[in-house]
């Protein structure tokens, strides 16, 4: 009996690039889905490399979560499943680039590459004209069969500035239209990016504004399906359930907002069950198994967070009694004695760790990182401008992916502390472990 043919695996994609940060790529990716959602199409949008600001803004414009996709940290397969999965689900895939097009390594033109998606470039278009083009065709042509088909200029000054950004195009590079200079629809940041979407206000006005002044354009109509069938076979890989019966309580706020939707699909899918609290509303820590304290701004919110005094008994205690908790960054920082902000102000927080946290006006790490350690390798990043002043000696200590020293990681008893973010399906046996209970070999007295 012959075998039936595969179903087919097709859908609309687009991988939005830049020829450097600053262009406005996430702002055009953020109008795309709103206006193709707003137009009743089923939008999934990625971000390629380690980001957990811009993928808020996704998830708002699009109503669905938004994902990673990074060769290393992610890794291909992850990626292959992932997209495998929306092209069966969606009616268009937005991925978004990070930095310029062949910046990084790998870089978004590798990645682009590697799943066969066609490129638009988004391109500043304020104070130039014909040079537009040039960069458009440099784009294209920097390396031999990179696919881009069309270039947006964004931060246009009106229709006859378009026109002259348009007239400079290659002929075999399309027009996908422009976005107007618009203080109203602009996305606000700070020193990590992008504000989080909760604290952008009016965020899905500033969605709607940027999808109308988009709407008249030809990114309005969507590119040809993309044939995802060389990858259509991807299945996501299977997860023991080494997490079943055991309830991890999970800060959720904006102390603690950066979360990939990855690591939590990935934890319930080892068999947790998650709660989430928030620190900053005072909330009591509930009745778990273990803790996880993710990254984000505890650095805003010191005086807030020190008057949490209940909560940090309430850890210690959690970790004197041996249950384990990961405390990343963010997570990390609320843990050690104190930390100093900014404007030099000092909070006293969890003492769970002795040291003080520095916040400072550089950029302290920035990059890809893995660390091996008694549960196995695990993949991540780091990005942050403080620094830890401790006497602690770390367990262990993470490997950039170029294998210079990384970040330190610390350990008491189950405590599991760095400046590393983790992403669990990296190896979510070993992400399995940091929640269970055998005491680590590994502390940090």
């Amino acid at each position: 009996m012959p075998t039936a043919a595969p179903a087919p695996c097709a859908c609309p994609a687009l991988f939005i690039t830049a020829p450097a940060s600053g262009q406005g790529k996430t702002t055009i990716v953020a109008a795309l889905a709103r206006l193709h959602t707003r137009l009743g199409r089923r939008v999934r949008v990625f971000k390629s490399g380690p980001d957990f600001l811009d993928p808020q803004i996704h998830a708002v414009a699009s109503g669905h979560d938004c994902y990673n996709i990074d060769l290393w940290m992610c890794g291909e397969a992850d990626g292959a499943w992932r997209l495998a999965e929306a092209a069966r689900a969606a009616d268009l895939i937005l991925v978004e680039g990070v930095m310029g097009l062949y910046d990084g390594e790998p870089s978004g033109a590798e990645i682009a590459a590697r799943f066969g998606l066609p490129i638009l470039a988004v391109i500043n278009g304020a104070s130039m004209s014909s040079t537009f083009g040039a960069i458009a065709y440099g784009l294209k042509y920097y390396r031999e069969g990179t696919q881009l088909v069309g270039a947006l200029a964004n931060r246009v000054a009106g229709e006859r500035h378009a026109e002259l950004l348009r007239a400079g195009l290659p002929a075999d590079i399309a027009w996908y239209g422009s976005l107007a200079r618009d203080a109203d629809g602009a996305l606000p940041e700070r020193h990590l990016g992008l504000l989080p979407a909760a604290e952008i206000a009016e965020l899905d006005a500033r969605l709607d504004r940027l999808a109308d002044l988009l709407a008249p354009t030809e990114a309005a109509s969507l590119p040809p399906a993309l044939d995802f069938s060389r990858i259509a076979d991807a299945k996501p890989p299977r997860i023991e359930p080494l997490l079943a019966g055991r309830t991890i309580a999970v800060a959720r706020d904006a102390a603690f907002c950066f979360l990939y939707p990855a690591n939590l699909d990935c934890l319930r899918a080892l068999g947790a069950e998650l709660v989430f609290f928030s620190a900053l509303a005072g909330d009591d820590l509930p009745e778990c198994d273990a803790v996880w304290l993710p990254g984000g701004y505890p650095e805003l919110h010191g005086e807030r967070l020190s008057a949490q005094t209940a909560l940090w008994q309430a850890l210690a205690a959690h970790v004197d009694s041996g249950k384990p908790l990961l405390a990343e960054c963010g997570g990390m920082m609320c843990l050690f004695d104190g930390i100093t902000d900014k404007a030099g102000q000092r909070h006293a927080l969890a003492g769970l760790l002795a040291g003080e946290i520095i916040m400072q006006q550089r950029l302290a790490a920035l990059g890809m990182c893995s660390v091996t350690l008694g549960e196995g390798e695990l993949r991540g990043h780091s990005f942050h401008y403080s620094r830890a002043e401790t006497s602690l000696a770390p367990c262990a200590r993470a490997l950039r992916a170029d294998g210079r020293p990384g970040e330190a990681i610390y350990r008491r008893q189950r405590l599991t502390a760095s400046y590393m973010h983790f992403y669990f399906p990296s190896n979510p046996t070993a992400a399995a472990q940091l929640f269970l209970p055998p005491a680590a070999p590994e502390t940090c007295r």
